[in-house]
């Protein structure tokens, strides 16, 4: 049994399901469910019992310890943040709360359980935290992609709560022997995607015909991830990372943001088209958000040295996958959007009312 920490999340939800289709090893599933938590991704997995759902706050204490006595989870991954730039400008309370302080709870409530096994259990047990590229800062376009050993300078509320929780992981192993790993990953895209970042974003406004908004001149280059090979680097990392590491997580994948938005307009066309026209002519030029990073840039290189890991899709597949999703489910984009799933969520509850009692 492992505790995963916002697992229904985007990234959350595809490692999930990635998992049990992997290994079959039962999970705890620890969610807010907020604005961009939706059990709707997990649905799939309604009766299986290799499914524990908890909705439940990491920054609550009395919760995990109940969870950690009943469960004894032998692992912790945690995926459970606020993770939006834009939102985190407009307020970055819930950052500092749930990014910080929730992580440092879920540590403190991870060491409580670890201190109680038997020296087997306790060298085999393992933290591991998902973090993020953007602690590391901005690069120019001449500079090498961000190694391990880079230098963190986040410039924007979410990635400074981000880096604050790195560094929480890593002193609870330096100081208190936690056995932890952190990977660092790219951008993220795939299915179950909240519609209000990049991607699935250009996707719906595009097939409802509203603008394509692009910030600045659309020059900001990313490195794009995969997500489901994103959750098979995290089982490798998982399974055989060394203690105290850390290990970044791409795609090989540089490109502006420009770019990303007429290749989802050019499949569009190509998969859906629309009578009106090419998409692209919905692309618009929106004021730049404060402190936008420039450009991210992933060294992935040490984690397929270390473990043999390396991404199974190009961009190009990835992004016809994706778009592909998107097209065949348009239901659960719409209940996303209309606030429909969270009346499913909440007839979740009544029929699994034992389940929440007893956790």
């Amino acid at each position: 049994m492992i505790l995963i920490t916002g697992g229904a999340g985007f990234i959350g939800a595809n490692f999930v399901l990635d998992w049990l289709a992997a290994t079959g090893e039962p999970v705890v599933n620890l969610d807010a469910l907020t604005y961009a938590g939706n059990l709707e991704s997990l649905a799939s997995l309604k009766d299986d019992p290799r499914h524990v759902f908890v909705h439940g706050d990491i920054c609550d204490r009395t919760l995990l310890d109940r969870l950690f006595a009943q469960h004894k989870p032998r692992a912790v991954v945690h995926f459970a943040a606020e993770s939006h730039v834009d939102r985190s400008i407009h307020g970055p309370g819930a950052f500092i709360k749930t990014n910080i302080e929730g992580t440092f709870t879920l540590l403190e409530a991870t060491r409580a359980h670890w201190s109680a096994l038997d020296a087997d259990a306790k060298a085999a047990f393992r933290f591991h935290h998902v973090s993020t590229d953007e602690v590391y800062g901005s690069l120019s376009k001449t500079d090498p992609p961000f190694t391990e050993d880079h230098t963190y300078e986040p410039n924007s509320p979410y990635s400074a709560s981000k880096a604050a929780s790195d560094h929480l992981v890593r002193a609870w192993h330096h100081t208190y022997g936690l056995p932890v790993v952190t990977t660092n990953c790219s951008n993220n895209y795939g299915p179950y995607h909240f519609p209000e970042k990049l991607i699935p974003l250009m996707i719906v406004n595009a097939l409802a015909g509203k603008p394509l908004p692009v910030y600045g001149d659309g020059q900001q280059v990313r490195d794009w991830l995969y997500v489901k090979d994103h959750a098979s680097a995290i089982r490798a990392v998982l399974a055989g990372g060394r203690v105290g590491e850390v290990y970044n997580i791409g795609g090989w994948n540089e490109k502006p943001n420009l770019e990303i938005v007429h290749t989802v307009c050019a499949l569009l066309d190509e998969m859906r088209p629309d009578p009106a026209g090419s998409y692209s002519r919905l692309i618009t030029y929106v004021t730049d958000r404060p402190g936008h990073d420039r450009r991210y840039a992933i060294d992935a290189r040490k984690v397929e040295r270390e473990l043999g890991w390396k991404p199974a899709e190009t961009f190009d597949t990835g992004i016809r996958k994706t778009l592909r999703w998107y097209l065949d489910n348009g239901d659960w984009v719409a209940r996303v959007q209309s606030g429909a799933y969270r009346e499913w969520v909440a007839t979740n509850y009544s029929e699994r009312a034992a389940d929440r009692k007893s956790a």
